[in-house]
C-alpha cells in the first residue's frame, strides 16, 4: 500500500517499512540486517485509513530552521529543512523529578538515577526560541516532566510564558499538587495558566492500581474541585489508554466530562505507547489504535458520539489558511500527518451529547472555505476583500447548518463565524466554553514508527541544546542524550518539595 522509512527496535538504525493492508487492517512490517523482522498494527481499520488519509495535507514547515541537514531523518532533529509542519504547541520539561512512579512515564529521576532539570535561564531561552520560529511563532507551550508541579519556581517559570505572549500556556500533570492546595491552583491561575492536562485514566480506582500503582482517583476528583475554585476552568482529561486496563471506561470518562463541562474543557486520549522492549505477543494483546478507540466511543456512548463523526487533525487546514488570506498574515496550519490524531467538538443540552456533525456539513463548509482562501481579488483594496469575502461567507453559512437539529442553548452561527473572521483567543475561548472537544492523539514507539509521521509532527520538545525535536523521536531516541548532557546525580532531596 505504501513504502516508508522506520527504525529497528534493537539498533535505531533507519530500515525500510512497508505499510499493508491485511484482513481490513493496516499493519507495518519491517526488516533489520542484523535484527531480524518485526510486524506490528498500524491502524486497526483500513477503512477509517483511507478515511483520515484524504485530508493529508503538506506543510511548509518552518523557514528559520534550527539544522542546516536537510532529510537525515531521524538523525539530526532540531528541527531540520525537511520538517513539514511548524511547532503548534512546544513542550518544555522543567524537571525529570516526579511524585509518582508510574511504570507507563517517559520520564522518572527516581528510576532514571540522576536530576535533569534546566535553570530558569535555560528555560527562558527555549521559550524565546519557539517564539522565534518562523514564519509563525509557536503560539502554545506545555511544561511538562517528571511532574512539572516538582519545579520549585514553576510559578515563575509559568509567569515567565505570558510575558512571552504564547497564546496557550499549559501544564501536564499527575493533579497531586493541584489536589493539595486550592491556593497553588489560584497562584498559577494568575501567573498565566491557561489549560491544564490532567492524567485520567478512569472513573474508578481499577485502572489507577494498574497504571499509577495507587487508587489516585480520589486526588484527580479533588484537583479537579480546586480547579474549579480557582477560575482554572481548562481542564483537559488525559486517559492512558491499554487493552484491558480501562478501556472499558471510555464512555463513562466522556460522561464524567459531561456533567463536569463547567471546568472540563475536553478529553484527549492517548492509547498507550511502549517503551523498552516488549514481546510481539504481548504488544499485539494490549495495542489500542485510533479506529479501536472510536469503535469503543460509538459503543459506549450508545451511538450518540459515533466513529463517523470524528475527523483527523489536518480536516481543519482549510480554517487556518482561510484565517491567513483574511487576516493577512501567517498563520499555524495544523498540517500533521492525518494518522495521529483525532477530534470532534460535542455540544451539551440538557446533558445530552450533540456532535457538531449532527447539525453542521462539516465536510461542505470546510470544503466552502477553502475555496475562499483561494480566492484572489486583485482588483479591490485588501479591505474591500475582506468585506466581500465576510459577505459571501455570512450568506453562505446557513446553507451548512441544520438548525432544526441544533442546539437551542448556543447561537452556534455566531460561534464559527467569530472563528473564521475574527480568530482571536476570545473567539476560540467563547467556542470552547461551549462545546465539549473529544479527541485522541497515538505517540509512536519504535516498533509502529513511521517517518513520514515523525516529519509532520506538530508537537514538538524545545531542548537546552537549541533544537526542537518532533515528540516521537525525542521520547524514543533523544530524551537521555538530552538530559545526560545536561543531568546532575540525583541527591535524596530532589525528590522533596
Amino acid at each position: 500500500m505504501r513504502a516508508t522509512k522506520s527504525l529497528c527496535p534493537e539498533c535505531l538504525t533507519v530500515i525500510d517499512a512497508s505499510i499493508i493492508e491485511e484482513n481490513g487492517e493496516i499493519m507495518i512490517e519491517k526488516t533489520c540486517s542484523k535484527h531480524g523482522y518485526f510486524r506490528d498494527i498500524y491502524w486497526s481499520s483500513a477503512e477509517q485509513f483511507k478515511r483520515f488519509d484524504h485530508y493529508w495535507h503538506d506543510g511548509t514547515g518552518v523557514t528559520n530552521p534550527n539544522i542546516s541537514t536537510n532529510g537525515d531523518c531521524p538523525e539530526s532533529c532540531g528541527l531540520c529543512s525537511a520538517h513539514r509542519t511548524t511547532t503548534i504547541l512546544g513542550n518544555i520539561d522543567v524537571t525529570n523529578r516526579c511524585n509518582q512512579a508510574c511504570p507507563v512515564c517517559f520520564s522518572n529521576a527516581s528510576s532514571s538515577s540522576y536530576l535533569y532539570e534546566p535553570s530558569i535561564d535555560q528555560i527562558r531561552v527555549m521559550m524565546q526560541m519557539l517564539r522565534n520560529e518562523k514564519p509563525v511563532p509557536c503560539p502554545a507551550v506545555q511544561f511538562t516532566g517528571g511532574e512539572p508541579t516538582m519545579h520549585r519556581d514553576i510559578i515563575q517559570i509559568v509567569k515567565m510564558a505570558h510575558g512571552f505572549k504564547f497564546g496557550q500556556i499549559q501544564m501536564a500533570t499527575n493533579g497531586i499538587r493541584f489536589a493539595q492546595s486550592q491556593k497553588f491552583c489560584e497562584d498559577l491561575a494568575t501567573a498565566g495558566l491557561t489549560t491544564i492536562y490532567l492524567q485520567f485514566d478512569g472513573v474508578t480506582e481499577e485502572p489507577y492500581r494498574i497504571t499509577r500503582g495507587y487508587n489516585a482517583l480520589p486526588l484527580k476528583l479533588k484537583a479537579i474541585e480546586n480547579c474549579r475554585a480557582a477560575g482554572l476552568r481548562s481542564v483537559f482529561l488525559v486517559p492512558t489508554l491499554a487493552k484491558g486496563v480501562n478501556d472499558g471506561q471510555v464512555g463513562d470518562i466522556i460522561r464524567f466530562a459531561v456533567n463536569n463541562r463547567d471546568t472540563v474543557e475536553g478529553v484527549n486520549f492517548q492509547p498507550i505507547s511502549f517503551t523498552g522492549r516488549v514481546h510481539s505477543e504481548d504488544r499485539m494483546k494490549r495495542r489500542i489504535t485510533i479506529p479501536d478507540l472510536l469503535d469503543l466511543i460509538e459503543e459506549q456512548t450508545g451511538g450518540a458520539i459515533t466513529s463517523e463523526d470524528f475527523y483527523p487533525v489536518p480536516f481543519i487546514v482549510p480554517v487556518s489558511r482561510f484565517a491567513s488570506t483574511h487576516q493577512g498574515v501567517p498563520n499555524f496550519e495544523f498540517t500533521v500527518h492525518p494518522h495521529c490524531g483525532s477530534g470532534i467538538y460535542v455540544c451539551i443540552e440538557d446533558g445530552k451529547m450533540i456532535p457538531l456533525t449532527r447539525f453542521v456539513d462539516v465536510e461542505g463548509i470546510i470544503e466552502y472555505i477553502n475555496e475562499l482562501a483561494q480566492e484572489k481579488y486583485k482588483w479591490i483594496g485588501r479591505s474591500l476583500a475582506k468585506i466581500k469575502r465576510m459577505g459571501r461567507l455570512i450568506s453562505a453559512l446557513p446553507k451548512y447548518i441544520d438548525m432544526r437539529k441544533a442546539p437551542k442553548s448556543i447561537d452556534i452561527k455566531k460561534l464559527i463565524l467569530n472563528i473564521l473572521t475574527k480568530g482571536t483567543r476570545e473567539a476560540v475561548r467563547e467556542f470552547n466554553q461551549n462545546t465539549l472537544f473529544v479527541g485522541a492523539m497515538h505517540f509512536m514507539d519504535l516498533y509502529n514508527i513511521d517517518l513520514e509521521r515523525i516529519k509532520r509532527c506538530a508537537v514538538h520538545y524545545a531542548t537546552p541544546d537549541g533544537r526542537i525535536i518532533p515528540f516521537c523521536t525525542y521520547n524514543t531516541i533523544y530524551r537521555t542524550e538530552v538530559e545526560m548532557k545536561f543531568a546532575t546525580p540525583v541527591k535524596r532531596e530532589v525528590f522533596k518539595i
